[in-house]
């Protein structure tokens, strides 16, 4: 996988692969955004995303860059030792829809896995201008854990969402 850098004011740079998506291209970019999120780097996130994304994300509404590296500044600062699994549920042209799962505990120790969905829709430079994700939370005891991979991007031979049965 290559790694795109940019700077924060760069709206052109290109972030392959690129739309229209394809079924194998689909599922890159969605293993790509996997693989950026398990960093937990906001900065680098935030870079996947067009100067001036709109999200939706549970009853937040984050628009730009600048609110999205507060928000998951925020969000990993309470969400420890976060491990996410992001799979392909559909794509057309410019979108493609997400299913995920990721695992992670407060402060007290207390684990959830949470579940949901995205859609995703790109500009012609492959970053995302619109996120709309809904997510439900399971609180589960940490036996109950089912990503077991040091934090970080999830190696190739751990089983996915469909392997798990989530």
């Amino acid at each position: 996988m290559t790694d795109h850098t940019a700077t924060p004011d760069d709206s052109a740079t290109a972030r392959p692969p690129l739309p229209p998506f394809t079924r194998e291209t689909a599922v890159q970019k969605v293993r790509l955004a996997e693989d950026a999120w398990n960093t937990r780097d906001p900065q680098r996130v935030s870079l996947a995303y067009t100067p001036d994304s709109q999200w939706r994300n549970r009853a937040e509404f984050p628009a730009g860059r600048a609110d999205i590296v507060a928000f998951l500044t925020r969000k990993w600062n309470q969400e420890l030792d976060y491990r996410l699994i992001k799979e392909l549920w559909a794509f057309d042209g410019h979108r493609i829809a997400v299913r995920f799962a990721y695992e992670c505990h407060d402060g007290a120790g207390n684990w959830k896995r949470a579940y949901g969905n995205e859609n995703w829709e790109f500009d012609d430079n492959g970053l995302m201008r619109r996120r709309h994700a809904s997510i439900n939370d399971l609180p589960i005891a940490g036996k109950d854990r089912a990503f077991h991979w040091p934090l970080g991007r999830r190696p190739d031979d751990h089983p996915g969402l469909s392997d798990l049965g989530l």
